[in-house]
């Protein structure tokens, strides 16, 4: 709230420091006045062709003032759509959608950038700034993951497309990020079937956390999770196995220090201090 109205003041100031300016006289008091009053007095400094107002776009920009930058982009768009200039604008104003969190719009220029020039030298940037706007709105583990699951979909394609670039190597990262992210939703739901007592579908998450998420952080406490359930519904054999594929890929962890603790003597520690892959230890058993 603060920046907006320092921005604002800014701004005013601005206005009020033009010659002659008596504007505050009759504004209306809405943003869209400011708005149009702001490219007014932008236009009267910056002339109105496609270098102009391109070169009026990237000082805003540099200057961190996206929402006007956006302005200039779009209006070479609309003022100049057959210009040389046009086709760099539509990425411009995307970024600068994007720096000013406006992801949808953001997504939206994007997909219209790559619909129209698949063959643009920056073609592996856009879609990578279009994974980008996914990824930014991934929200905490405790809600819907719809958005997660878009953003891997997105990053995904980004490695498929232009697996050898920067951009690739960045996104794979992203991936297990969100993967992780993703984990960590199956996690809290298994939590919550636990302490609702409803055994069979904590089981049930718990174990798909340990066969879809198994590169994720995630995996230790899933298995600690399922000894415990199995302990409680008296399943002691299934209880030893898991603690035994705890052990095994995870020996110095404090879940399986946990769930040692547990069965007390009926699990033994792992035989190997390094640990092995957790779906072959899984799979053999299970």
């Amino acid at each position: 709230m603060i920046r907006r109205v320092s921005s604002l003041l800014v701004l005013c100031l601005g206005l009020a420091a033009l010659p002659g300016c008596s504007w505050f006289d009759n504004w209306d008091g809405k943003q869209s006045s400011l708005d149009a009053e702001r490219r007014q007095a932008a236009n009267a400094t910056f002339d109105n062709t496609p270098e102009g107002l391109y070169a009026a776009g990237v000082e805003a920009l540099q200057a961190r003032r996206f929402a006007p930058a956006a302005d200039y982009f779009d209006q070479i768009e609309r003022d100049h759509p057959y210009s040389t200039w046009a086709t760099n604008a539509k990425l411009m104003a995307a970024f600068a959608e994007y720096q000013r969190n406006r992801y949808t719009e953001a997504i939206g220029a994007l997909d219209r950038f790559i619909q129209l020039h698949p063959a643009h030298r920056d073609i592996a940037y856009a879609f990578y700034l279009r994974a980008l706007c996914y990824y930014e709105q991934i929200a905490d583990a405790q809600r819907d993951q719809r958005t997660t699951e878009q953003a891997m979909a997105a990053l995904q394609d980004v490695v498929n497309r232009f697996p050898d670039t920067a951009y690739a190597r960045d996104a794979r990262l992203k991936i297990d990020l969100a993967r992780d992210h993703l984990a960590g939703k199956e996690m809290n739901i298994g939590r919550f079937y636990q302490r609702q007592r409803l055994y069979a579908a904590a089981i049930g998450r718990f174990r798909k956390m340990v066969e879809d998420y198994q590169t994720t952080n995630h995996v230790p406490e899933a298995l600690h999770r399922l000894t415990e359930i199995y302990l409680t519904l008296g399943l002691v054999e299934e209880a030893k196995k898991t603690a035994s594929v705890l052990g095994h890929n995870f020996p110095g962890s404090p879940w399986y220090q946990d769930s040692y603790a547990l069965l007390v003597a009926g699990a033994p520690p792992a035989a190997e201090d390094r640990p092995g892959l957790v779906t072959r230890a899984w799979n053999w058993i299970f």
